[in-house]
């Protein structure tokens, strides 16, 4: 992510909700703006229509950046998780040239995405292995639906500069000194993620068989193993902590649970920001209605503008 441009002004979307948000030079929060959707308006899929009611979600992005006076700039859009199919691979050897990198990802991973690897958009960076060797991460996505978000932007007349998934950029708001496992919830989907020194160590995308009113810590505990247990056989030690978002104020009722079965400390992922003290003051209102999105690409935009000289 060390590569991403970083634009004043970026865009979550979600089933429920547009929201953006724009910031000054020096990475604080200028204004935001949050407008709820239509139940069904947006159905994430990395294959099928995701924009189901155009009118509906049309009218809420131009309402949302209208607010802001955001017109003729570039623009991040955080969209849902399901959107973009996301994979941590290793390689003995892995190509320099993006011309040689990007068919070989296509190539290896064209039986993991459900879509044709001629329309299949493909974005990676390196991190660094556990031994030998080349760690990736690959987002692959399919072209027709990413240009479904695209266009949400450009008809609001602002210029998408940069697509990531949401829990990508939440990712930011973790600490990783320890493994951190992060399940959030969005919609009907679940990510479940595992950080470590600032290297993405395991990522699951899956659709849940619940929304998160209904969701209960079994099931949360169902989904959340896989990843787990990669991570113990691969890694060689176990998850240290879990942070858990998207699930509002039902977060305490998956934590005791959690906890007894992972034994590791589990917290909400907000909340624990505020506790741990590395929530900027000027970040609270983000916070408080719990975007975490655009709450994670603040903290990556301020960690880049405190790395840049003056």
């Amino acid at each position: 992510m060390d590569a991403l441009p970083h634009p004043p002004l970026a865009c979550e979307i979600a089933p429920e909700r547009i929201a953006a948000a724009r910031w000054t030079r020096t990475g604080g929060l200028d204004e935001f703006s949050v407008e709820a959707l239509p139940g069904g308006a947006i159905v994430p899929s990395p294959v099928e229509t995701n924009i189901v009611d155009p009118a509906s979600v049309r009218a809420a992005v131009t309402t949302v950046f209208g607010r802001l006076k955001a017109h003729h700039q570039d623009v991040v859009l955080l969209v849902p998780d399901p959107v973009i199919r996301v994979f941590v691979q290793h390689f003995d050897e892995f190509p320099q040239s993006p011309g040689e990198a990007a068919p070989m990802l296509r190539w290896k991973l064209k039986k993991s995405v459900p879509f044709e690897a001629e329309e299949t958009l493909v974005s990676y960076m390196r991190q660094m292995p556990r031994d030998q060797g080349v760690d990736v991460v690959a987002g692959l996505a399919r072209l027709r639906i990413v240009r479904e978000y695209e266009a949400l932007a450009e008809a609001a007349g602002l210029r998408p500069g940069v697509v990531l998934t949401s829990s990508l950029a939440a990712l930011t708001l973790l600490n990783d000194s320890q493994a951190t496992l992060l399940a959030r919830v969005c919609g009907a989907s679940l990510t479940t993620a595992i950080v470590r020194q600032d290297v993405l160590c395991g990522y699951r995308c899956t659709e849940l068989r619940e929304d998160a009113a209904k969701l209960t810590p079994e099931m949360l505990l169902e989904e959340v193993y896989p990843v787990s247990a990669y991570y113990q056989d691969y890694w060689q030690e176990g998850i240290q902590s879990v942070r858990l978002g998207g699930l509002g104020f039902r977060a305490a009722e998956f934590i005791g649970p959690l906890e007894e079965e992972l034994r590791c400390p589990v917290g909400s992922l907000v909340g624990s920001l505020q506790r741990e003290g590395r929530l900027r003051e000027d970040a609270q209102p983000l916070a408080d209605r719990e975007l975490e999105g655009l709450l994670g690409w603040m903290q990556y935009r301020g960690s880049r503008s405190e790395a840049r000289p003056r």
